[in-house]
């Protein structure tokens, strides 16, 4: 029987490509497949992949975004805000998060028994891929800390809310944006900029691959590209001030 016009929009929708049709198939398949067999998670995913093999699919390269770093004259400004505002607990935990470059979810873990204040370091617990490490921070801030926790004598993590419970990663976001709005500054500001802002301060310091990535907790020299990246505007003048006399 011939096909109608409207069974023929229906079963194939005119802005669908003949690739993308072809595509939604063999998924549509692959879904079947798995549920008549009632494949689990593992068996599903090596489906998957031999099917990609075969089909010489590739995934695409993920793109790399530069982190949009906040000017020194705004960093300032937030922070001379954020001592303005009076909550010094707040102060001392969004400092102690850009002198460390430690991660959010990171620094709402870190527990008063892993601070080693005569070796300036801070244990960290299980953090980004199930790794232990440690961090350091300003011998200056020692003291700012001690006396943070002496006015905190009950505390089991180093900050905690006003109902004795560590703080969450999100609540650390909120505390930010407050202060971003405070300050006025336009960029968005996150925790994670926090940690952009000194590795790359750092590099920009000349500390070499090796200890940036003892220091941030990166799995391989690869991830600090980034940060070599964007310290280059910073040797520029030196740069360009090296290559003058050379003729070639």
């Amino acid at each position: 029987m011939a096909t109608t016009p409207a069974r023929h929009a229906k079963n194939r929708p005119y802005f669908v490509s003949p690739n993308e049709s072809a595509k939604s198939l063999i998924v549509a398949q692959l879904v079947r497949l798995a549920r008549k067999e009632r494949l689990d998670y593992a068996t599903f995913l090596y489906v998957c992949q031999q099917a990609r093999r075969k089909l010489g699919l590739r995934k695409p390269p993920q793109e790399r975004r530069l982190p949009q770093l906040l000017p020194e004259a705004e960093l300032k400004t937030f922070f001379r805000v954020l001592a303005r505002c009076g909550n010094l607990q707040h102060e001392i935990m969004l400092k102690l998060l850009f002198y460390t470059a430690v991660r959010v979810s990171e620094l709402v873990r870190i527990k008063v028994k892993d601070i080693d204040f005569a070796q300036y370091k801070i244990f960290i617990a299980h953090g980004k891929g199930a790794k232990d490490r440690s961090i350091l921070f300003p011998a200056r801030f020692r003291l700012v800390l001690q006396s943070h926790l002496r006015a905190n004598p009950k505390n089991r993590y180093l900050f905690e809310t006003t109902r004795s419970t560590p703080f969450t990663s999100r609540r650390v976001q909120q505390i930010v944006k407050h202060y971003r709005e405070e300050a006025g500054i336009i960029q968005p500001v996150h925790p994670h900029l926090f940690r952009h802002q000194m590795l790359t301060y750092l590099t920009t310091q000349g500390l070499s691959d090796s200890q940036i990535q003892l220091l941030s907790g990166h799995d391989s020299k690869k991830s600090l590209e980034l940060y070599q990246h964007l310290s280059l505007e910073n040797v520029e003048r030196a740069y360009q001030e090296a290559v003058k006399p050379l003729e070639v």
